[in-house]
């Protein structure tokens, strides 16, 4: 039974266009007509190609993804040379992608690459082809094919992202001197621009893997001269961070210090508050809190209690990442199909809710708050143990998968927070990481792990 605080707050959200729930009428109207689309035998009858296509695509994007291929095979079978046939093809590999069953994916990827070339589903399909390969550790292949991209489609919409991914898969496949030739083709190719710091900062990570110190703090000081930060996957903090380290690392204490004091410590600064645990502090000076009480509240609190105490989980972590995921709103939902306070996709919440105790799991049950924090937080706790409780990991899991959160830590030497905050490779998921960290680091410093305020 739900709750009159959560149906209160799905009235007023209603309100002001907040809710979810009204994005569901799409895949409720789709999986109701396909009821009705279905043979005796139970089977899917053939529609037009752009019917199969437009439902295909709304269990797509609510990843319902055997659902939706569904759909698109009927296009490959009864249309394929309609138009919607590169649609098809693209979304078939991407729906095994999504999946994490690269080695299917690929096939419909490679087809969509060699069959459409002057299509953006083309141009997709191969630059997905090499983030498969990737995924596969197959990172000499991988790296040939974006430099495939870079060359056949020099102002294509991901011709930032194969510069940056043909470097990090020529480090991954241990080729460094071609992994620093292509950081000096990035360069030339972006001067002045956000991809040329990202080539630099992929060159300081590598370095930094290598033990490779002092060109490592030679790579941070030309970023901090040169760079242009704005609009890049890096920061000054960063560089500073990873140029301190790199100077401890050498042995050179007194310099290191000072690096680390030079980030300034405020609340919207990851690496600021990693540098302040690792600055020498005068016993005698009390510092000042930064943190707004009121920015962080403590809310569903029996219900994050009850489902974080017993699986081993900081319950401030569950309440730093609901901030950034809903700001505490249970009912909404994603572009992206992921719904309520933690934002779970179905597909995911479906490898958990037996655990949690909700074994008949329907999508719109996850709108429910003590629903959603139970299965989100055996799904977390999950995480937890596959990354060795580093929540840095745990967060960049949770937004861009665990594939991807396992294959930056193991590129991080030594395994610290830092290094693995560096190493992060997509954008929005590393402004995430920080996002949640950031939130975690106020709740501990105002509140004890009962969530009670200190």
């Amino acid at each position: 039974m739900r709750s009159k605080l959560f149906i209160a707050v799905v009235i007023l959200a209603s309100y002001t266009g907040l809710v979810g729930q009204a994005s569901d009428a799409p895949l409720r109207s789709v999986s109701e007509k396909d009821r009705l689309s279905r043979s005796a035998d139970g089977k899917l009858v053939t529609l037009t190609a752009a019917e199969h296509l437009d439902r295909g695509r709304v269990y797509f994007d609510n990843r319902q993804f055997p659902q939706s291929r569904d759909h698109f095979y009927k296009i490959l079978e009864f249309f394929q040379t309609d138009p919607a046939a590169s649609g098809a093809i693209f979304m078939i590999g991407r729906s095994y992608y999504w999946e994490r069953a690269y080695d299917r994916a690929i096939p419909y990827l490679d087809r969509v690459a060699r069959e459409f070339p002057d299509i953006k589903e083309g141009r997709e399909g191969l630059y997905f082809k090499g983030a498969c390969l990737v995924r596969l550790g197959r990172n000499a292949e991988a790296a040939r094919v974006y430099e495939q991209y870079a060359t056949m489609y020099p102002t294509g919409e991901r011709i930032d992202g194969s510069y940056l991914n043909l470097i990090d898969a020529l480090r991954e496949a241990g080729k460094y001197d071609d992994a620093n030739a292509w950081v000096e083709k990035a360069r030339t190719r972006f001067p002045g621009q956000p991809t040329e710091a990202n080539a630099l900062q992929g060159r300081l990570r590598m370095q930094i893997y290598r033990g490779q110190w002092a060109e490592a703090a030679a790579t941070a000081d030309l970023m901090l001269l040169t760079a242009k930060f704005a609009g890049s996957m890096t920061s000054v903090d960063e560089a500073k961070f990873l140029k301190a380290l790199a100077l401890d690392k050498q042995g050179k204490k007194t310099e290191a210090s000072q690096a680390f004091a030079s980030i300034p410590d405020i609340p919207t600064s990851y690496y600021g508050g990693l540098a302040s645990e690792r600055v020498v502090k005068d016993p005698g000076v009390k510092p000042t809190s930064q943190t707004a009480p009121s920015n962080y509240p403590i809310m569903f609190r029996s219900e994050v209690l009850a489902a974080a105490k017993p699986r081993r989980i900081d319950p401030r972590f569950v309440l730093a990442i609901m901030k950034q995921e809903s700001s505490f709103r249970p009912g909404v939902k994603s572009p992206s199909a992921a719904r309520g306070l933690l934002q779970l996709v179905i597909d995911t919440a479906m490898k958990y809710n037996k655990k949690a105790g909700f074994p008949n799991l329907q999508p719109d049950d996850l709108y429910d708050p003590r629903t959603n924090i139970a299965i989100g937080c055996e799904y977390i706790a999950d995480l937890k143990s596959q990354f060795g409780g580093l929540y840095e990991a745990i967060a960049a899991s949770y937004n861009g998968g665990e594939d991807n959160a396992a294959r930056w830590l193991n590129r991080s030497k030594p395994k610290e927070p830092g290094v693995f905050a560096a190493e992060i490779g997509f954008a929005e998921t590393k402004q995430y990481v920080f996002k949640v960290m950031n939130n975690y680091r106020a709740y501990r410093e105002l509140y004890d792990e009962n969530l009670v305020r200190k």
